[in-house]
Parts: structure tokens; sequence; C-alpha cells
């Protein structure tokens, strides 16, 4: 594929929407079903999260949604209680894959702040 196929042109749009056209989408489409739907935020979260885990979701979606839950005073016990709700309907292999992105969501999310702590000491 040559650039002008994908619509690329000499001068980059450096806006923050052109750099993350993915993402917008993905948050408008939620902003959307959040405000459709009749449930609560929480209650949302937690059914967004159980579908993750039956779609064997990648690690990135599981970080996504912990910082929307976070916002919702949802916790780390929250997403465990509903693995051990999903167990005997998604099976163990689901769970364990489950387990094994959500650790890896989260040792990348302690990654990224420990990287931000030394940025902020070092302008310090």
């Amino acid at each position: 594929m040559t650039e002008e196929y994908l619509g690329a042109s000499d001068q980059a749009d450096t806006s923050d929407e052109a750099a993350t056209p993915v993402l917008d989408v993905l948050a408008t489409m939620t902003e959307a079903a959040l405000e459709r739907s009749t449930l609560d935020p929480a209650t949302q979260i937690m059914l967004r999260f159980a579908a993750l885990v039956a779609v064997d979701a990648a690690p990135a979606s599981y970080l996504f949604h912990f910082g929307a839950g976070s916002d919702e005073g949802l916790t780390l016990e929250d997403a465990q209680q509903v693995l051990v709700t999903l167990a005997p309907v998604v099976g163990t292999a689901r769970i364990v894959s489950a387990g094994s992105k959500i650790a890896r969501a989260l040792g990348f999310a302690l990654a990224v702040a420990d990287v931000s702590d030394e940025d902020d000491d070092e302008s310090m």
C-alpha cells in the first residue's frame, strides 16, 4: 500500500483527535452506550468486565475498563468476585487467561506510574 492510498499527506495532522482515531471511536461508542443504558455506571462496568473475560480480551482492554471502574469506586475485589461468578459459565481456561492478562495490564499500569513518578522527581 502506498501513502496516498492510506490517505496520508505531506503535512501530518498533529491534533490529539488525529493521533488516536480508534480510541476516539471507542470512547464515542462507550459514551453512547452509557448514556442509553438505565443501569448505574458501576454495574455497566462490571458487565463489560465480564464480557471481556468471556471474549478473552487483550490486557489493554482490561486496563481501559479498570480505569473507568476505579472512577466509579470499583475495586480489585469486585473484579475477583466477577471472576468467581463467571468461572462456572466460562470455564477455567478463560478465568486463568483473564487473570494473566489482568496481571499484565496492572503491571503495565504500575510501570507507567513509576516512570511518571521518576519524571516528576527529576523535574523538582
